[in-house]
């Protein structure tokens, strides 16, 4: 655990991710051991205009707990009034974020933006900071804007420090790379080095081993996971297990896997009132690593009701429905 104002943080958490973690993802993970996880991001201007949108994606439940907000934009004092209403809405964490690469963000002066912005930087935390009184601020940054070296990041976490934020996390990534190459494991050290207050690394964190080289090279108090855990909610369990030096579990079969598939269908059909086109990508990450997948792929895209794709995943990795499926396709083509 990681000690924070009034709060642990657990030492593996989930990474807020933009139309990937929602409640039904959360679910999920929490089922195969996720211990914390953060809301997509949210943009505090639409936060404080309480904009239908932004309601329904801060939804939770009390089994969804403990569970953390991350806010995105540049204006502080509206970043204060919307850290307020995190707090009064009952969230455990408020997360300020200083990493969004998309474009649409860095245009307006949010996300990656703020690295550049130092002195805007420290306005907004100590906006956040005096706004919050009983939940503790953290930031999540990349290395930097287009420097790798980690320097930009290390003078913002310096900042938050000096400021009161209680924790910051690097993806050892900088703007500029978006998600290509590799992250740089020894420039999140150099922000570990520069701040007492603790650093969680982010960034390529797939497996056990990655997560053990992460925290080796880093020196890094957390773990927080991205990417690597779509599709894959038995990674936190492999990640606890390889950090604690114990035994990895077992991996999930593909009758496991299935099954963990058809309960995330559920939820995603009592949660969300269109559920079939955010089930196309997500059941799509389970299956990525399998053979024939590929065309599996294009079958559940092209599927248009629930009942279909329980279909097809019922059916995934069945030899006989596949040769089936086969030969009706080259007596179609006949």
């Amino acid at each position: 655990m990681i000690q924070l104002k009034q709060f642990q943080l657990p030492t593996v958490v989930q990474s807020p991710m933009a139309n990937c973690t929602d409640l039904p993802f959360r679910l999920i993970a929490r089922s195969q051991g996720m211990a914390f996880a953060f809301l997509e991001m949210v943009s505090s201007d639409a936060l404080v205009r309480e904009t239908r949108q932004t309601v329904e994606m801060m939804r939770t439940i009390p089994e969804d707990r403990p569970l953390g907000a991350q806010l995105v934009g540049c204006d502080p004092g509206v970043m204060g009034e919307a850290a307020a209403k995190v707090e009064a809405m009952g969230f455990d964490l408020v997360d300020l974020n200083l990493g969004c690469p998309v474009p649409k963000v860095v245009c307006r002066g949010g996300g990656s933006m703020l690295l550049r912005e130092p002195a805007t930087a420290e306005q907004i935390f100590a906006a956040v900071v005096r706004a919050v009184k009983r939940i503790p601020v953290t930031v999540k940054m990349r290395l930097g804007f287009s420097d790798g070296s980690g320097e930009e990041a290390a003078r913002i976490a310096r900042i938050a420090q000096d400021c009161g934020v209680s924790a910051v996390a690097v993806h050892g990534r900088t703007r500029e790379q978006g998600y290509t190459g590799s992250a740089d494991y020894e420039a999140i050290r150099r922000v570990k080095e520069s701040v007492k207050i603790p650093v969680i690394g982010n960034g390529d964190v797939v497996d056990g081993e990655s997560a053990l080289r992460l925290r080796r090279v880093s020196g890094c108090d957390g773990v927080m996971l991205g990417r690597g855990a779509l599709g894959n909610p038995w990674l936190y369990r492999e990640v606890e297990a390889a950090l604690a030096g114990a035994p990895p579990p077992p991996p999930p079969d593909l009758a496991e896997r299935k099954r963990v598939v058809m309960r995330h269908i559920e939820l995603q059909v009592q949660h969300d009132a269109r559920p079939v086109g955010p089930l196309r990508r997500v059941i799509s990450w389970y299956f990525r690593d399998h053979p024939g997948v590929a065309d599996f792929r294009g079958r559940i895209h092209r599927a248009q009701t629930v009942d279909e794709m329980r279909e097809l995943v019922e059916a995934f990795g069945d030899r006989t429905h596949d040769a089936g499926r086969r030969t009706q396709e080259r007596d179609h083509q006949s």
